[in-house]
């Protein structure tokens, strides 16, 4: 099985490069490979690649930015997914996407599912739920998983920049009304791997079997400053020098951004759980296992 991994420099594209080895030929396609900002050349590129199975980590993720280069953001986001779904389905290649909980306008009070309706804030939001449409449009065998606050031990993350400023200032502060779910990109790659797992044959059938969509997350929920406050505590019980003796709660209102967020963006595993068969661990745990690559060892007790 040749597995083309696209996005193969960002935290989940690394994740799934240390998952998947084992499981067959692995293509691993960062940016001067494959260039989702060209969504033309793609279909060239990937009959080049000629893979059995692609997971499209690719992906246009500055929320901010996408205010002002939205077009870049919907070629990425949309275009580029579109053209992945036409050469996918021609070719009857199974295709694994990735999508956001930014797709929903935060005003849900129960964990959203995956036939609730989309209503994004931002154009971040808006041009992955436009992929998302583009793609299941072009009929192909493909998977949609919808994820939520990822971060990993690398690259540009909450986690990363929450650790940074922790052992700079003497105190945070945090948004604290905004819940969702934090979800490691090991985590996704071990579902991932889990998929590519089953063999190529049973794959079509069981991403219709979930409507070719699903929502994956760590289990539980909490805010940004609550997730805040558990790297923090995390630091400290690794013994790496803190400076911060406080992790203040703030609304969103006193800390603006040109991107519009969801306030309430928990999704709902039921679908994952009961089609898959998947229980992804807490989103506590998760963090301890980033703690312990980012600062080496185990906590002290």
């Amino acid at each position: 099985m040749r597995i083309l991994v696209t996005g193969a420099a960002g935290q989940v594209g690394m994740a799934l490069a240390r998952a998947l080895p084992d499981l067959g030929d692995l293509v691993l396609a960062g940016r001067d490979a494959l260039d989702l900002s060209h969504p033309e050349a793609i279909a060239g590129r990937l009959s080049a690649f000629n893979p059995d199975l692609i997971v499209n980590a690719a992906a246009y993720t500055a929320v901010d930015r996408a205010e002002t280069e939205r077009d870049l953001a919907y070629a990425v986001n949309a275009a580029a997914v579109e053209a992945m779904g036409r050469w996918a389905a021609a070719e009857k290649v199974p295709l694994i996407h990735f999508s956001t909980d930014y797709v929903f306008d935060g005003r849900a009070s129960e964990p959203y599912r995956e036939t609730d309706p989309v209503n994004p804030l931002s154009v971040y939001g808006k041009s992955k739920a436009e992929g998302e449409r583009l793609l299941l449009a072009t009929g192909a065998p493909c998977l949609i998983v919808r994820t939520s606050w990822v971060y990993a031990a690398t690259g540009k993350n909450f986690v990363k920049t929450i650790a940074r400023l922790a052992g700079e200032r003497s105190g945070l502060a945090v948004v604290s009304d905004q819940m969702g779910t934090p979800t490691s990109a090991a985590q996704i790659a071990s579902f991932v791997r889990a998929l590519a797992g089953e063999g190529l044959p049973g794959l079509p059938a069981l991403f219709e079997a979930s409507s070719r969509l699903v929502h994956f997350t760590a289990s539980g929920w909490t805010t940004w400053h609550g997730f805040a406050c558990a790297i923090v505590a995390g630091m400290k019980r690794r013994g790496v020098p803190v400076k911060a003796s406080e992790v203040r709660a703030i609304p969103t209102s006193d800390y603006p951004t040109p991107a519009e967020r969801p306030q309430f963006s928990r999704l709902s595993t039921a679908r994952l759980q009961s089609v898959f068969n998947f229980h992804p661990e807490p989103w506590e745990r998760a963090l301890d296992g980033v703690l312990d690559t980012m600062f080496g060892g185990k906590p002290s007790s």
